[in-house]
């Protein structure tokens, strides 16, 4: 299963990264490419608001992805993630931050989702089932917000509540701010990964674990 799941890495980042970067380019458009490791104007990878997947006492180190819920690539390192959060979650910070690429018909939708439940302490329940459900729903050009409303009902969410969220524009608001840092930051696609502000050449799942490793022995 392991060497399954690092075969469609290593496969599916050469080419998808690329993809999702000509995909985005045109939309994000930078002024200029920051060197690796950026905080262009002073905007960490990181901020106050952003959700923590662990948040462990005295960490150090921080791993910040940038991810689109439609993205296929990061569905694929979604399990990688999981994995790395059982390993090092005692002594490194994981955080995700929205970045729904704008030619993906339901990335929005689906981070606003994601955004919604989290206002009810459901955020880490709902960002996983975005992509254990992304073959389900992704790549389809009808909106899948209905769906999206199921998955809150199945998790048990006041549905109110989050009908209320899903309407808010300050919701969606939320979700801009984390793509605007994205793009402040250089991002240009998905996913995109930070080590303590220091954006990460993802090619394969060492990649993490090196810089992790490198981080932590700092």
């Amino acid at each position: 299963m392991k060497t399954s799941t690092r075969w469609t890495i290593g496969s599916l980042i050469a080419v998808a990264l690329l993809i999702a970067t000509m995909a985005v380019y045109a939309v994000v458009k930078p002024s200029a490419q920051p060197g690796v490791g950026d905080s262009r104007g002073g905007v960490p990878a990181v901020a106050d608001d952003s959700h923590r997947l662990t948040e462990p006492d005295g960490s150090t180190v921080t791993l910040v992805e940038f991810l689109d819920f439609e993205c296929e690539v990061c569905g694929a390192v979604y399990p990688v993630i999981e994995q790395l959060r059982a390993e090092y979650g005692d002594r490194v910070t994981f955080v995700v931050r929205y970045f729904p690429i704008p030619s993906h018909r339901n990335s929005m939708n689906a981070a606003v989702a994601v955004e919604a439940a989290a206002q009810q302490g459901r955020f880490e329940a709902m960002y996983s089932r975005m992509f254990e459900t992304q073959a389900e729903w992704g790549e389809q050009q009808e909106s899948k917000a209905p769906l999206f409303r199921t998955f809150a009902e199945d998790l048990g969410l006041d549905l109110a509540m989050y009908d209320a969220a899903v309407a808010d524009p300050a919701t969606q608001e939320r979700v801009a701010s984390d793509f605007d840092a994205g793009r402040a930051l250089g991002v240009e696609g998905t996913p995109t990964v930070f080590v303590n502000d220091e954006q990460i050449e993802l090619r394969s799942e060492a990649d993490l674990r090196n810089a992790l490793d490198a981080a932590l022995a700092k």
